[in-house]
């Protein structure tokens, strides 16, 4: 396990340090949401990369990539695909839509209305797509990588908490350093050059690496910190609504991938904090008198109340 998690950890270092300097927590995340069979969610201000890294992933993993840009008047089939009438043949032939690829973008998704985000359910919970009563199962792997543009900006509408459910991580990346922004400004992006990026990973080496994930051990006293972390957010004056089961299998499997990158074949304490803000924070639903940027800081105090176990 331990030269298969080098070799990814490797990957997507080299992706970091060649192509996207100062992204490198944004991509150890990435990394994790496609090992763990995840979804990822990235909000921030348009101009500062989302859609770079998702192409930057598909290409150093070699995986297919389709990209959908959401605008509000896209349709639910513009991204699973339709059946078209060929007169010459005499039938009708499905059309797959962007949905059956590998990585896929949904760029500011929040723009789309809510008719068309709800059509992304069923493909991110149970990687198939359901058209005119004929299931039609997606490739693995399968990752969805949606940006979204901050809720008060004119043109978005709220993604419901069902789908934001669905996003094992939901983060950000803020703006770069002062010396690292004036080298991106010097040398006017790196759009082009991602083109040109040679695969360092096949799908099958990602799928081995899944299953290694799935192995790394979680023993009871960590699952127990989980687990209290997790009933922790149900009674917490500040929330109104708290993590869900899904969420906590969720934390543990985004532990287990960071014990994975870390080179370990158990998960320790400090795994699950590495993970637990951006795995839980969206998924809160917080009282009407506070806002969602508040969802960070309260999974950090909750953490912070809560004894780290020996292991």
């Amino acid at each position: 396990m331990t030269t298969r998690s080098q070799t990814v950890a490797q990957v997507f270092d080299s992706l970091s340090h060649e192509y996207l300097q100062g992204k490198e927590e944004v991509l150890r995340l990435s990394a994790i949401a496609l090992l763990v069979g995840g979804h990822i969610l990235v909000e921030d201000l348009p101009g500062l990369g989302k859609t770079t890294i998702a192409l930057a992933l598909a290409a150093v993993t070699g995986l297919s990539f389709g990209r959908v840009q959401c605008t509000s008047d896209l349709l639910p089939s513009d991204i699973t695909g339709l059946s078209i009438f060929k007169r010459e043949e005499g039938h009708f032939s499905f059309q797959p839509g962007p949905i059956f690829n590998n990585i896929v973008l949904l760029d500011e998704i929040n723009r789309a209305m809510p008719r068309t985000q709800s059509a992304m359910l069923e493909a991110m919970e149970e990687r198939r797509v359901t058209i005119e009563g004929v299931t039609h199962l997606l490739p693995e792997p399968f990752m969805v990588f949606a940006t979204q543009n901050p809720s008060d900006q004119s043109g978005t509408f709220l993604l419901p908490e069902s789908q934001l459910d669905r996003f094992l991580i939901c983060t950000g990346i803020g703006y770069p350093s002062e010396h690292l922004e004036r080298e991106i400004i010097s040398g006017g992006g790196i759009r082009e050059r991602i083109g040109s990026i040679t695969p360092l990973i096949t799908s099958a080496e990602i799928m081995a690496a899944r299953n290694d994930v799935h192995q790394v051990y979680l023993s009871d006293k960590v699952l127990s910190y989980i687990h209290a972390i997790v009933l922790a957010t149900r009674s917490h004056e500040l929330i109104l609504t708290g993590l869900s089961t899904r969420a906590a299998i969720n934390l543990a499997q985004a532990a287990k991938a960071a014990a994975f990158f870390a080179g370990r074949d158990y998960v320790a304490p400090d795994d699950v904090k590495s993970v637990a803000v951006p795995v839980c924070a969206h998924r809160l639903v917080m009282r009407s008198d506070m806002t969602t940027a508040d969802r960070g800081g309260v999974i950090r105090t909750i953490i912070a109340s809560i004894a780290l176990p020996l292991v």
